[in-house]
């Protein structure tokens, strides 16, 4: 069992191995293990554990430092759509001990980072859900996650720079573990609440946080153009984890357009542009995961991948900014 300390375990990491991988997608793996449609994914944690410890091992066996719990909708509000709401604590610590078992299995070390989702909830003035009770929703998350067996809790996927700190100084106040924060950035470089690349890193430095990123996201290029401002506004280190591709429905199936290719040559590109902690979201597989593991490591040459071009970009000084077709 990994034993936690109060130093920063990914600084650590980070200072050991140059670069940390992380795992891929949760739900499509889930699913192809038997998730019934329109459950929740984090009753597996409780009813299907062996299912949900052989998607982590597959993600850790591929080449990730770091595996994400199965956790993102385990706030009391996003389990209520299943009558789960009852049972916080119970399942995010299932969850994080599902992944603390995989992590546990290789002589490397593993970190397990507590996954923790937006609530779904907007929060007042634009909702009804006041700060206060976003707060004690992302608190009971965390004291779960903590008492599994949690290295890091990881607050993923959001757009609001208000439910982030409910999120932040509710984790704070219910565990001392690091806290990673990475948003998703959509059309125009922005969050849908608007929040810029500049803006979340300034933010959220100030704030405390022991790495800023970007993950899941409209596409590729605007994913690494709000990479690059995160990049340019902090000194922490910063995360990468973004779909695979574009998602294209085929009749009733969605899928992504990104290969393991394409995310190897992401992969290669971010980390040359001073990202640290890599890995991906939506449409990323372990077999993706072992093409990003093995071009950072140079086992793998970086793919001939042509990337589609970014759209025009307004940048803080007002000039304009165009990304170019690049390849790998």
């Amino acid at each position: 069992m990994t034993t936690r300390t109060d130093t920063n375990v990914l600084d650590e990491l980070i200072a050991e191995r140059g670069h940390l991988v992380i795992d891929g997608a949760m739900g499509t793996e889930l699913f192809a293990r038997g998730l019934p449609a329109g459950d929740a994914p984090e009753r597996m944690n409780l009813d299907m554990t062996e299912a949900v410890q052989a998607v982590h091992r597959a993600y850790v066996e591929a080449g990730s430092d770091i595996i994400l719990t199965n956790s993102f909708g385990g706030t009391s509000y996003r389990l209520a759509l299943h009558k789960l709401d009852d049972r916080v604590v119970e399942i995010n610590e299932a969850a994080a001990r599902n992944a603390r078992v995989a992590a546990d299995e290789p002589e490397r070390r593993v970190l397990v980072a507590g996954s923790m989702g937006p609530t779904g909830e907007l929060i007042v003035p634009l909702g009804d859900l006041e700060p206060a009770a976003a707060k004690a929703a992302f608190a009971a998350q965390a004291e779960g996650l903590t008492k599994g067996g949690a290295d890091i809790l990881w607050i993923e996927t959001m757009s609001s720079l208000e439910e982030i700190e409910a999120a932040f100084t509710g984790a704070r106040e219910a565990s001392d573990l690091p806290i990673t924060v990475t948003l998703s950035f959509d059309t125009a470089g922005r969050t849908m609440m608007g929040v810029t690349g500049t803006l979340a890193a300034e933010t959220l430095t100030e704030l405390g946080v022991a790495a800023i990123g970007a993950n899941c996201g409209n596409n590729l290029p605007e994913t690494e153009a709000a990479l690059a401002e995160i990049r340019a506004a902090t000194h922490v280190p910063v995360i990468s984890k973004a779909n695979a591709g574009i998602p294209e429905w085929h009749g009733a199936e969605l899928s992504y357009s990104g290969s393991p290719e394409v995310m190897g040559a992401h992969a290669h590109r971010v980390r040359s542009a001073g990202i640290q902690i890599i890995g991906g979201c939506c449409g990323n597989s372990p077999a993706h995961v072992a093409a990003i593991r093995g071009v950072l490591d140079g086992t793998i040459p970086v793919p001939d991948v042509v990337v589609a071009e970014a759209p025009v970009r307004a940048t803080g000084d007002g000039a304009a900014r165009r990304g170019r077709r690049r390849r790998g």
